[in-house]
């Protein structure tokens, strides 16, 4: 797989990307300022060389008018279709889940977050999207086999996805529905391991919700964005994101390559883009280390999405990890 970067060559050749790229700041508004102050912002040229077909950005801060993703979208080759959605991050609970003795802080929010729309979710797209249903408001308890337990904190609220849960329909030549998520790290808690528990969770909402033929939204699918677990390093419930991986449903078009690195804790990988096995993969990378935007890096797959293509046959559902 290669992992320097290059612009789709084919008509029918679509690149889906996901990225944790740095743009979500400490309070509202900020980012909109420096979009529109036209001194560079870190991270569009990253975009921008890559120059995927369709994105989904996991770090953003969302804005009721989706002026910052506008801006965004023109200072990075132009995007003519949108999508965002208020998040859980930031969004208020009424209760101090993180046992500070304090009420409305980062730490109570549905997901961590210090303003309502805080390092949100958005999709830029070369293609039409449509939102075919959006899971972000299903409480943690209610999810198959879930890892959350009576005495954790906020039991009867707390909603499963730090960040969003959506099923969008992009109109490629051959139409696909992108599956998103960007899960919590598995850290910042104690020895009850919560923040763990709940990103495993995360990261299996998706093969569970599939399993399941009242709930799978329309294949074929591509599962995009953020795991926060690596399969075998650093902290985190390895064994999710390794169920995932060998799920037979769907493509691992790179296996073992890091898309993240810090300086105390090495390469790890926590972004992904999985397709569907019935879609063709023609190529995949990872971008390089770009300067001040963030310890992650942009990941990326070009899919023959030719409308006349025969598609392998897919393999059938199969039952959702257990606990």
């Amino acid at each position: 797989m290669l992992l320097l970067l290059c612009g789709p060559a084919l008509a029918d050749t679509v690149r889906v990307a996901t990225w944790d790229g740095k743009f979500s700041r400490k309070h509202p508004g900020i980012l909109v300022k420096e979009l529109a102050s036209g001194d560079p912002v870190p991270g569009v040229d990253v975009i921008a060389e890559a120059s995927p077909d369709v994105l989904l950005l996991t770090d953003l801060d969302y804005d009721a008018g989706l002026v910052a993703l506008r801006l965004l979208a023109d200072q990075a080759g132009g995007y003519p279709h949108l999508f965002a959605q208020r998040p859980n991050t930031g969004r208020p609970t009424g209760l101090d889940l993180d046992g500070d003795g304090r009420l409305g802080g980062p730490g109570d929010a549905q997901g961590f977050g210090w303003f309502s729309g805080q390092s949100g979710m958005a999709v830029l797209s070369r293609y039409p999207v449509e939102l075919i249903s959006d899971n972000s408001a299903i409480l943690w308890r209610d999810v198959p086999s879930t890892a959350m337990v009576p005495e954790d904190t906020g039991h009867d609220i707390q909603r499963l996805a730090s960040s969003g849960f959506w099923a969008l329909r992009i109109d490629a030549p051959t139409p696909f529905t992108l599956l998103t998520l960007a899960a919590t790290p598995p850290v910042f808690d104690g020895p009850e391991d919560r923040n763990g528990r709940r990103g495993r969770d995360e990261v299996l909402f998706w093969p569970n919700r599939l399993s399941n033929p009242a709930t799978a939204p329309p294949a074929p699918w591509v599962i995009a964005g953020k795991f926060n677990i690596d399969p075998m390093r650093g902290d985190g419930r390895h064994e999710a994101a390794r169920a995932v991986l060998a799920d037979p449903r769907w493509t691992d078009p790179l296996p073992g390559q890091p898309t993240a690195a810090w300086d105390d804790l090495g390469e790890l990988r926590l972004s992904y883009v999985l397709p569907d096995r019935a879609l063709p993969v023609l190529d995949a990378g990872v971008t390089p280390p770009a300067p001040d935007a963030g310890p992650h890096r942009l990941v990326w797959v070009d899919l023959d999405l030719a409308p006349t293509q025969a598609q392998p046959p897919r393999p059938p559902p199969r039952p959702g990890p257990s606990r």
